[in-house]
């Protein structure tokens, strides 16, 4: 009898010291993620301007965004992006990622990978800037290399055609070292037994690359696609400042939407609105994307 109270008592303990450990997370979670959260939700609910109390007006917010024309355009925009974003920095991602995996000096391997992963710290402001003169139609760089091979000034930043580009560009830029690096942990965790086996098989590098590597990295893309789909359909910083989400809508994101709506405007009610759309909108992609990767992942 007393040592099942002993036994008791030490899970009980046991319990008590898990729970004080999850406590700060748990008490972030609910501060700062799901209050607000239920707060954004019920504002879907009310007018208001920030300067008068909120006003309950039922369903009116949630009609106007069904009427709300440029929210289509706003949401083609921002998956038109997002799409481009997805694929240049997975691909180049992967792309760096093997060069980085190939065989060099250790201290030539670190410099590398620092040189990659070092745009990825810098602040989203920053870069934006630095790109906004890079890019710029008549004093940028970019426009003065293209020159010397001949290709005519693009007007990057106020083209309703290229302006997105150059926006996915700069995101790109900033961000393919974080893919590099992750990808590179991916290949590493690759056992080498797989390769040696298959070239003894006589299997090429292009072999060994599709049923050896592409296979086992699998896990990684998933990871990383689902980041970048989240990361990609909130985009916000590089359109605002390079474009300030012109020329018209051809740059302007959801999240520049929410912002225009709900902060400059004042509406916050129809802000919360756009804000949960977007939410239905990740949550759904996500799900899709876990469900799709059953028929593609391999774990070994």
């Amino acid at each position: 009898m007393e040592r099942t109270m002993t036994l008791r008592r030490r899970k009980v303990i046991e319990a008590l010291i898990g729970y004080a450990f999850i406590a700060p997370t748990m008490l972030g979670f609910i501060v700062f993620l799901a209050i607000p959260m239920l707060v954004g939700i019920s504002l879907m609910f009310f007018h208001w301007s920030m300067f008068k109390p909120p006003e309950f007006v039922g369903l009116e917010n949630i009609q106007a965004f069904l009427q709300d024309p440029r929210v289509l355009t706003v949401y083609k925009t921002t998956f038109g992006m997002a799409f481009g974003l997805i694929i240049s920095n997975l691909t180049l991602g992967l792309g760096i990622a093997l060069l980085l995996n190939a065989k060099m000096p250790g201290v030539l391997s670190g410099f590398f990978r620092a040189a990659y992963f070092f745009p990825t710290v810098v602040s989203t402001v920053v870069v934006a800037v630095i790109w906004q003169f890079l890019l710029n139609k008549d004093l940028g760089l970019v426009n003065y290399y293209l020159g010397l091979l001949g290709v005519d000034r693009i007007n990057w930043l106020l083209s309703s055609t290229w302006s997105p580009i150059a926006v996915i560009i700069t995101d790109t830029w900033k961000n393919v070292g974080f893919y590099a690096l992750i990808f590179l942990g991916g290949l590493k965790n690759i056992p080498r037994d797989y390769y040696e086996a298959a070239e003894v098989d006589g299997a090429t590098t292009l072999h060994k690359f599709r049923y050896i590597t592409m296979p086992l990295l699998t896990p990684t893309m998933l990871f990383l696609i689902i980041t970048s789909t989240i990361g990609a359909m909130q985009i916000f910083g590089q359109s605002f400042i390079l474009t300030g989400g012109g020329p018209g809508d051809a740059t302007r994101t959801i999240v520049m939407y929410i912002y225009e709506s709900g902060i400059r405007s004042f509406r916050v009610g129809y802000g919360a609105v756009l804000s949960v759309s977007l939410l239905l909108v990740i949550v759904g992609m996500t799900t899709l994307q876990f469900i799709l990767s059953r028929r593609y992942i391999h774990y070994q």
